[in-house]
């Protein structure tokens, strides 16, 4: 059955092919892994689009529009892609600004206006404004990523719209295309006389004024009646603003049109002044309607924000153990209140102030004030990753979004919220409810069963009443979101026949042909058509019951786990801290993002796009960049696994194949590190050879600008055993387990030589595992499970004695600690598993834990130190900077993320480009700046080559760091 939403009618897809490649300079892509990537944004929904334009040039959005009209063929404008309730996606062509179109086009700190193309970043936005002290005053949680281009389409909001209002409150001017390629640039703040100049002009522009004039005179009672009056009413359309009381403004009516009426080309923003100083307060309540009986009392102090949260959300982010150094005040639900000042002194006496003239129900039952800028990022933090930390309940069950959005009048949230709480308990629903308490606009995701049709239905019935609620008190389905197809079909609970019938002409004035993404707000899709979850697996492609890794977290249901990436984006980040998510920081390309591989593997599952399943191409190529860093087990808001996920999918794509020559080169190291350890002098030679070396690297799937490795002259094990038959060595003393890895084992063995040096410092006696061991990470990390399980099993019959006595294991290297914490129960799940899962340590954190009182020797240096990957997902790296700070070491912690090389990724041929990229985002180039008496400190292998191949300075792991500074005299 053909789309209504789609086209007028069926479309020759060769020559829309044709007529777009020929105008359009950027990407034209049909392909299935393209389309796989925008089937769905960060909502419920997934449509399949019939092509994909990826813009170089304003001029190219200007060809590819005007290549649809010519063929009827729907236009969906495309930014970030990260709307809730499915606002950018549709069955036409996707044209997708995101990439390229992210010129800042100037900054005018006189007018305090900025001037963009639609693609450009938030963050990028404003990093170019603060420099005038100036600030793009919207700011959604997804700032990272979020383009403003975007935030028009959806009239964003974020916290701060308390003090400075919405994206239709900030806006100057638009530049905008009609469907049938007419231009046409429309502003704000207009005169009854220049808007009828206007409408007196000559051609579509005038035409288009003339239309709207006619729309508010038939329908202004309605729109001044009709329309609830408070900041967050985002639903519908804005058409009040074109009455004559608030400036005939065509740019602010259009802002929050979802892509419905017009593609947005530049836009013109007003700035604000950033405040000088912010203080945080922070008051504890009952309950979150309590906290909401508060807000009224509190926005007379002219806060810059109120931004509501409850201890559910707190215990989300302690259950992914990422909530360190956080402390509340005593409550069920806090209110964060912004306070400006004209220094950090002068903001926390206001902010002391205002709880002092709090009373009666207002009152909090505790408060704090936060002035330490590091306090208020982590608070703030809790806030910003809502989405993704309440996408599963406390008992693993999903939770999705639908009604995540709605807005009351803040005097009306308590009682709206009572109201709410009922709803939930009647329908047996559980949410973790949130937002912005200050503008009465909250965010709730709730655990829906969208993956049956009885589900869906109470999905529906939900959503129904729900509407009935909101607009009993007052509110707006949509508080910021946008109605996208989750809550256009609700509209009409909200809004009266006349002005239902008002936003389809007024999208008709724009949009006659009706191409500009269609099923959004007008002529609206269902509710619960296109729900992504519910899409049907082809049972031709057995994937659930072909999968080798447990998903102990997602029930072992691989798509489950796919599941978890919602699509908040938070991979496509441009600046700020983390790990997450190195190539695309480097490519910039969908694909190359945590969410794109996602979406991508989900789609593979799914077998409507992608059709050969584990076979696919498509998802091989996405995932060929990934690195395997892991940082999106702790960076991604939802924990999505990547590393796992393309391990489990090499596994299967090479199932019965010849792979990759890198495969058995770098996935086979430790044999063959074993098998070249028995003549490393006979083998560095001849590695070393030119001609050799060349012929070597090329067999082996090696990147040719890489140095190959050299290998120890005797193995730290042969050492140890040696050192301990001539009597030395502490023999008294609790034991502990030493992880003789592979690299430190036969390729770097000074770091376990002076782990050994410092633990018996420490008051330790070492042990090893008995016979030859492995953590079998390469083999996980190339796809080559079986044979990684069985090395899993060596390792854990090695260490399971060892463990059962009580004895814990320190590991030197990273990835392999990591492994045995990790991948070792997604191998090998089970209680030997946990208990020696739970027994691993790093170095740090053992010596912190197991010696507190030994005092490591002095140092006394300044250092950088980089932060491993799989440290930083799986164990985090708080214990390291205590133990150097311990050392009296004056260290940098990097933030840099990933070193690029991530095991065998940089050294694999075809990676190098990406991999030295990565490193010279910020690595590199700090190393190369730092003083010669400046230590580098790096525990990972990986992270010590790339800084060794690409900067010539050597770098250290912290234990032979320690251990230098032992040998040294007092």
């Amino acid at each position: 059955m053909a789309d209504p939403y789609s086209t007028t009618a069926r479309p020759d897809l060769a020559a829309l092919r044709r007529d777009l490649e020929d105008s359009v300079q950027g990407t034209v892509a049909l392909d299935a892994g393209t389309l796989a990537l925008y089937t769905s944004d960060a909502s419920n929904y997934r449509r399949v689009p019939l092509a994909v334009v990826i813009p170089e040039t304003i001029e190219d959005c200007v060809a590819a529009v005007r290549a649809c009209a010519a063929h009827g063929v729907s236009v969906i404008p495309r930014g970030g892609g990260t709307s809730i309730a499915g606002n950018s996606i549709g069955t036409g062509v996707v044209i997708d600004t995101s990439r390229h179109l992210r010129t800042i086009i100037e900054v005018d700190p006189a007018s305090r206006t900025a001037t963009v193309q639609p693609g450009v970043i938030l963050d990028d936005l404003r990093a170019a404004t603060a420099e005038h002290g100036l600030t793009f005053a919207p700011d959604p949680s997804t700032h990272s990523r979020c383009t403003i281009g975007g935030m028009v389409g959806n009239n964003a909001c974020g916290s701060h719209s308390v003090a400075w209002g919405t994206t239709a409150d900030n806006i100057v001017a638009l530049d905008v295309l009609l469907s049938d390629g007419t231009r046409m640039t429309v502003g704000s703040g207009q005169t009854a006389e220049e808007f009828a100049e206007l409408a007196e002009r000559p051609g579509r522009a005038g035409e288009v004024h003339a239309a709207l004039a006619r729309l508010v005179e038939k329908h202004r009672a309605e729109l001044r009646t009709a329309m609830p009056e408070f900041r967050r009413r985002v639903s519908g359309y804005a058409l009040d603003r074109l009455l004559p009381e608030k400036g005939r403004d065509v740019a602010a009516a259009l802002v929050g049109t979802e892509g419905t009426c017009v593609m947005v080309l530049g836009i013109t923003v007003r700035l604000v002044e950033a405040p000088a100083a912010r203080a945080l307060a922070v008051l504890g309540y009952d309950d979150a309607p309590s906290a909401a009986d508060a807000v009224p009392a509190l926005l007379g102090h002219s806060p810059l924000t109120v931004e509501g949260i409850n201890d559910r959300m707190v215990a989300a982010l302690d259950r992914q153990g990422s909530r360190s150094r956080v402390s509340l005040p005593l409550g069920g639900a806090w209110l964060l209140v912004e306070i400006a000042g004209k220094d950090p002194r002068d903001a926390a006496e206001a902010a002391e102030t205002m709880i002092a003239a709090l009373d009666g129900d207002s009152r909090p039952r505790d408060a704090s004030v936060v002035v330490a800028s590091a306090q208020q990022k982590a608070l703030w933090r809790i806030r910003e990753e809502g989405a993704g930390l309440t996408s599963r309940t406390p008992t693993g069950v999903e939770a999705w979004s639908g009604w995540e959005d709605a807005a009351v009048p803040p005097e009306n949230l308590g009682d709206y919220l009572r109201d709410f709480d009922d709803l939930m308990a009647r329908h047996e629903r559980y949410g973790v409810v949130y937002g912005h308490f200050g503008d009465g606009c909250l965010h709730v995701r709730i655990d829906f069963e969208l993956t049956h049709e009885q589900g869906r239905r109470e999905y529906r019935a939900f959503m129904e009443e729900a509407a009935e609620i909101v607009v009993r008190h007052g509110g707006s389905l949509s508080g910021e979101h946008g109605d996208g197809q989750a809550r256009s079909e609700l509209l009409s609970r909200m809004y009266p026949p006349g002005l239902i019938e008002a936003f389809a002409e007024f999208r008709r004035i724009w949009d006659p042909a009706g191409l500009m993404n269609p099923g959004i707000i007008v002529d609206p899709l269902p509710l619960d058509a296109d729900v992504r979850v519910a899409t049907d697996l082809r049972p031709e492609l057995p994937l659930l019951s072909q999968t080798t890794l447990a998903y102990t977290e997602d029930d072992g249901d691989f798509v489950k786990a796919l599941r978890r990436c919602s699509g908040v984006g938070k991979c496509r980040r441009q600046s700020g801290s983390g790990v997450m998510c190195p190539s695309y920081q480097v490519t910039q390309e969908e694909k190359h993002s945590t969410r794109g591989r996602a979406h991508l593997l989900f789609e593979m599952a799914n077998g409507e796009v992608i059709t050969d399943g584990w076979r696919s191409e498509e998802v091989r190529e996405s995932l060929d960049l990934c690195l395997s860093c892991k940082g999106c087990l702790s960076d991604c808001p939802v924990n999505v696994d990547m590393a796992s996920y393309k391990a489990e999918f090499l596994h299967q794509h090479y199932r019965g194949r010849v792979r990759p020559a890198a495969h058995y080169s770098m996935g086979w190291l430790p044999a063959l590190a074993r098998l070249a350890a028995l003549a490393p002098a006979e083998t560095n030679r001849l590695a070393r050879l030119p001609g050799v070396s060349t012929l070597a690297k090329k067999a082996a799937g090696v990147a040719a600008q890489r140095d190959l490795p050299a290998f120890a002259r005797t193995t730290f094990a042969r050492a140890f055993r040696r050192r301990l038959n001539r009597g030395e060595g502490r023999q008294g003393g609790p034991k502990v387990v030493l992880w003789p890895d592979t690299f430190g084992n036969l390729l770097n063995p000074g770091v376990l030589t002076s782990a050994v040096r410092v633990l018996e410092d420490a008051g330790f006696s070492v042990v090893l595992p008995r016979g030859q061991v492995c953590c079998g990470l390469t083999w996980v990390s190339t796809g080559q499970l079986d044979v990684a399980r069985a090395v899993m099993r060596r390792a854990v019959s090695a260490l399971a004695p060892l463990v059962s006595q009580g004895l814990p294991v320190v590991g030197l290297e990273p990835s392999c600690t990591a492994a045995l914490k990790h991948d070792l129960l997604e191998l090998l799940p089970g209680e030997e598993s946990r208990r020696i899962a739970e027994a691993v340590h790093t170095f740090a954190g053992f010596l912190n834990e197991y010696a507190p009182d030994w005092i490591p020797p002095r140092v006394d240096a300044s250092a950088l130190a980089q932060v491993h990957c799989h440290q930083h997902a799986v164990s985090g790296f708080d214990a390291d900077r205590e133990l150097i700070a311990r050392a009296g070491i004056d260290g940098e912690v990097l933030d840099s993320g990933c070193c690029g090389l991530a095991g065998d990724f940089g050294f694999t041929e075809g990676h190098y480009e990406v991999s030295s990229a990565i490193g010279e985002r910020e690595l590199l180039p700090r190393v190369r700046e730092a003083d010669q008496d400046t230590l580098v400190l790096a525990d990972g292998y990986s992270c010590r080559t790339q800084i060794e191949q690409g900067t010539g300075r050597r770098a250290l792991h912290l234990a032979e760091v320690l251990a230098r500074a032992l040998t040294k005299p007092s």
